[in-house]
């Protein structure tokens, strides 16, 4: 199995517990207005796009074996992370990925926006497949309604909310992660529907509110991409405390020890 990656990190502390090798995925169909890593938008089916897109070709097995290199710094929480663009376009690589992690009893997390997620019959047997290898998903809820949500990224949330569902119902560990773009998706109200939603599920571990900031802007320029956030400036200290007053962040404190959200 193939995968086409785009960079990597060797030393990751905020995608994930502990210490983490982050795979970052070539391809992405969602157009995020504050993306930050537009150079992988483009997805990739063999390894002579790979070269045009400035991705590496690796098997899983040699992907692995990259990141084992570092596993001395991992200790006991940390391990490998996935993310993208959208890890879930290439999911038969990353489940096969993290088979070979779980086989040497290497944590597992899976960072996803969630769109290509399916509840087609064939889709969920691969699904599953990647479900049973993955320890925590860290899933993207960038806006509650579809309306919101296809006005930043271009593509409806349907599928993404019976994401986050399913993985309730099979009760997979999960963080929830919302990045706080001002003028975009920070209204209270939006916010306090989107926290109901949350409040359904019976899986979150951790709320995160991840403030907008606009240091994508020369990846942009070099790409030839407008950047339609140019002028947005960064949120205050005290609209992120109102998201994370509207979202309940402080209920959500990593409740595996304990079994139950902390209220």
């Amino acid at each position: 199995m193939i995968g086409y990656i785009n960079n990597t990190e060797t030393f990751g502390s905020v995608d994930g517990p502990g210490i983490r090798f982050i795979f970052f995925l070539q391809g992405c169909r969602l157009r995020c207005k504050y993306c930050h890593n537009p150079e992988t938008w483009g997805i990739c089916q063999d390894p002579e796009q790979a070269a045009k897109l400035g991705c590496t070709a690796m098997t899983a097995e040699a992907a692995y074996a990259k990141a084992r290199r570092y596993r001395t710094y991992w200790k006991k929480d940390g391990g490998i992370t996935v993310s993208g663009g959208e890890p879930l376009l290439q999911m038969g690589f990353v489940t096969e990925l993290f088979t070979r992690a779980k086989g040497d009893g290497v944590s597992t997390c899976l960072d996803t926006a969630g769109e290509p997620f399916s509840m087609e019959k064939e889709y969920l047997e691969e699904f599953d497949k990647l479900l049973a290898v993955t320890d925590l998903f860290l899933l993207d809820l960038k806006a509650f309604t579809e309306e919101d949500h296809i006005a930043l990224t271009g593509r409806s949330n349907k599928n993404i909310l019976k994401l986050a569902k399913y993985l309730s119902d099979r009760r997979k560990p999960v963080w929830i992660r919302h990045v706080l773009v001002p003028g975009i998706n920070d209204n209270k109200e939006k916010l306090e529907e989107l926290h109901s939603f949350i409040s359904t599920l019976e899986n979150v571990e951790r709320v995160e509110v991840l403030p907008y900031h606009g240091m994508a802007i020369e990846k942009y320029e070099k790409l030839g991409i407008p950047y339609s956030l140019k002028d947005t400036k960064s949120p205050t200290q005290e609209m992120v405390e109102m998201a994370n007053d509207a979202l309940h962040t402080a209920e959500y404190t990593d409740y595996r020890k304990s079994g139950q959200k902390v209220s």
